[in-house]
């Protein structure tokens, strides 16, 4: 039985699906919830070599990721379930990975929306289907179209 869930939450559409199906499973097992939000490194682009690192681009992203994170957990309060969030900054697999051996997390939920054409998904990768690999613990991901 699952005691410890790890969401990793976006505010996207398969990240609300994630969250329903999240909730419904931290119901029936009473396990703890944590959400996390993966910001990437706040890099400013200066020519396609390279970029620097921005402070002030940081913060103002920080705080719209944990403005997303809020929503998640409040909803989730709403439900009556107890949950807590936390934004992390880097490569969404490894932070996810990272923070579910962390708190010894039994599952990980992730949304995953499928894409149509080849270019897109050969482009943009799968963060779900990589975490896979890296995950500590069972994955589940919740499909959108």
């Amino acid at each position: 039985m699952y005691k410890r869930i790890l969401l990793a939450y976006d505010g996207s559409a398969p990240g609300q699906q994630a969250l329903l199906d999240s909730r419904e499973i931290a119901q029936w097992s009473q396990a703890e919830l944590t959400l996390v939000a993966v910001m990437p490194l706040p890099i400013t682009a200066i020519g396609p070599e390279g970029g620097v690192y921005d402070e002030q681009v940081e913060a103002s992203e920080r705080e719209r990721y944990q403005t997303i994170l809020d929503t998640g957990v409040r909803k989730l309060a709403g439900a009556g379930l107890s949950a807590r969030g936390e934004v992390v900054v880097g490569d969404p697999v490894q932070e996810i990975a990272r923070t579910a051996g962390r708190i010894k997390a039994d599952l990980i939920v992730v949304g995953h929306k499928h894409l149509d054409g080849w270019a897109a998904r050969w482009w943009r990768g799968s963060v779900s289907k990589t975490l896979i690999e890296h995950a500590p613990c069972s994955v589940l991901v919740v499909i959108t179209r």
